[in-house]
């Protein structure tokens, strides 16, 4: 039996508790905390005469549970290494020229695809084919945008794909048109990226098994041992399942099945189908217990559902993915086989729908404990933020957004009003009316560092501090409380409590996964916390990564 003995140095607990100063852990499962775990230690020799025991000396650092990320899209994450790099590009031009390198360095590749471009660097988000081509254009080109609901396509890509001045709006879409009725280069949600999508040839496994495995050390790297996948399809059951054949899954995923009102009816037997099979693996670090559904899309191409209309139109109110009352009944068929719901809605009719589906939910389905999750949930409209503890309901959301950056103050603000935009991210509103608050980073649709997230949450400011005394201070967050939203708080988000190898907490009997810091993040200021490094990252007691 391998014996682990922590000491010298702060043992976090998680919030409104004192920290312990020793940790004891028997084959990856933590067995004693605190002065508890001295005693055992007396059953041992010396180090030297006892080989079974490994002390760690903290050197006064800081030990807390290791981070789970409560939505993110970690295939995609690890694909954008696959192609252009364009995630850096500060500009249109930048954005060309790196898209015609990479073109001339792989001039056997019939689709040149890459993500993700900032949005924000063209007025509305609104990208032209003419300026891809002119990187590329005997061959289609295929960006996909840092909100993962839009690309830019060069002319080549649109012709293929028969995208025209006659090709009708498709169903939960845009396709953004030149004066003429000809398609611009840009295409907004999944039934305008659809079009181009049913065209481009699918990566070989292989290129995906990478891409995990880039997302897995990109994770370990920064403290996270579970990831909430939020957006899978066939494809990507695929290359899970083959992971875990080949023993390749390096930290714990869940996958949430993709639910599209166009063809949902056919969808669930395929998701009963996927879940068996990935139980069937018996894989601890592989589960499939979720189904996500978008109810609507993103406020910054005005597809985020309003209540009130966008300030660009009196008319506008976004986009609404499932009419009616279809999300309320699919979101019941769900939960009555036995998955978790989470929910994408962003604008406060999307929120308000979100919450109506899993209120009839439970009226038609009874009650059991079934943590379902509204994902971003960006706009909160008063009347329904009590709502979030009634029904039960965890508000994931993701920290580093609730700031003035580029993002919104060029694309957000002005569609939304002063009024509305000073009502996002109520994460201390949810947490003060009683509700569940978990943290998550999107990633990659934004930087998957639990750390700079953590740094926003505690002071709503950018990197430089601004604005001073933070934006709409009254949701600032404690550190604590943050800490805890980014780790254990998440670990309720997963039902770890009830599996049989429980984590996300530093209590006797949980698996050991736990973060090493160099120094207590209680202590630091924002800009300080937002560049903290994790020294060490241990899951079930093996160092899975370290800095040293």
């Amino acid at each position: 039996m391998k014996t682990q003995h922590f000491h010298n140095g702060a043992i976090w607990l998680g919030a409104k508790s004192e920290p312990a100063d020793s940790l004891l852990i028997q084959d990856g499962i933590i067995t004693a905390v605190g002065a508890e775990a001295v005693g055992p230690l007396l059953e041992h020799t010396t180090e030297q005469e006892d080989a079974s025991l490994e002390t760690i000396d903290l050197e006064g650092g800081f030990l807390m549970p290791s981070f789970g990320d409560g939505h993110a899209h970690p295939i995609f994450g690890g694909m954008e290494a696959e192609g252009p790099l364009v995630r850096s590009c500060t500009s249109v031009e930048e954005i060309i020229a790196e898209v015609k390198r990479y073109a001339d360095a792989h001039p056997d590749e019939a689709w040149i695809t890459g993500a993700s471009y900032d949005g924000s660097l063209v007025r509305d988000g609104l990208f032209d084919a003419e300026w891809l081509d002119r990187a590329v254009s005997d061959r289609p080109v295929v960006l996909r945008a840092w909100d993962y609901h839009t690309v830019w396509c060069n002319s080549r890509a649109l012709k293929l794909a028969g995208i025209t001045a006659a090709t009708p709006e498709p169903q939960i879409g845009e396709i953004p048109r030149r004066d003429d009725g000809s398609p611009l280069g840009t295409l907004r949600e999944w039934g305008a990226v659809d079009l181009i999508d049913g065209f481009r040839p699918p990566h070989h496994e292989s290129v995906r098994l990478r891409a995990l495995d880039r997302a897995a050390e990109y994770y370990l790297a920064r403290g996270v041992t579970w990831v909430q996948d939020a957006w899978v399809e066939p494809a990507d059951v695929e290359t899970y399942v083959s992971a875990s054949q080949q023993n390749r899954l390096k930290l714990r995923f869940n996958l949430a099945f993709y639910a599209d009102p166009r063809r949902f009816t056919q969808q669930l037997p395929e998701m009963l189908s996927a879940r068996q099979r990935i139980e069937e693996l018996s894989d601890p670090f592989l589960t499939a217990q979720t189904v996500k559904f978008f109810a609507d899309g993103v406020i910054e191409n005005e597809t985020g559902a309003l209540i009130e209309p966008y300030c660009t139109s009196l008319h506008n109110h976004g986009m609404q993915v499932w009419e009616g009352d279809s999300l309320a009944e699919a979101v019941r068929e769900v939960d009555a086989a036995g998955f978790q719901i989470h929910i994408h809605a962003i604008g406060d009719a999307a929120v308000r729908q979100a919450l109506d589906a899993i209120e009839h939910t439970i009226r038609h389905n009874g009650a059991r404990d079934r943590r379902p999750v509204i994902a971003h949930a960006q706009i909160i409209d008063s009347a329904d933020l009590s709502r979030f503890a009634e029904l039960g309901v965890i508000a994931n959301m993701q920290p580093l957004w609730a700031q003035l950056d580029d993002l919104m103050t060029v694309l957000t603000v002005p569609r939304i009003g002063r009024e509305r935009a000073l009502a996002q991210y109520r994460m201390r509103s949810v947490l003060d009316s009683g509700g569940h608050l978990a943290f998550g980073s999107d990633w990659p649709c934004t930087s998957g560092t639990p750390f700079e997230g953590l740094a926003v949450a505690v002071s709503r400011q950018t990197d430089d501090g601004e604005p001073d005394g933070g934006w709409t201070p009254e949701e600032i967050l404690d550190i604590e409380r943050s800490l805890d939203a980014y780790s254990t708080a998440v670990a309720h988000q997963a039902f770890a409590d009830l599996r049989s190898e429980r984590w996300g907490v530093i209590r006797p009997g949980a698996s050991a996964d736990f973060i090493i810091l160099g120094s207590d993040p209680r202590t630091l200021l924002p800009q300080q916390l937002s560049a903290t490094p994790v020294r060490r990252t241990f899951l079930r007691g093996v160092a899975v990564h370290s800095a040293d």
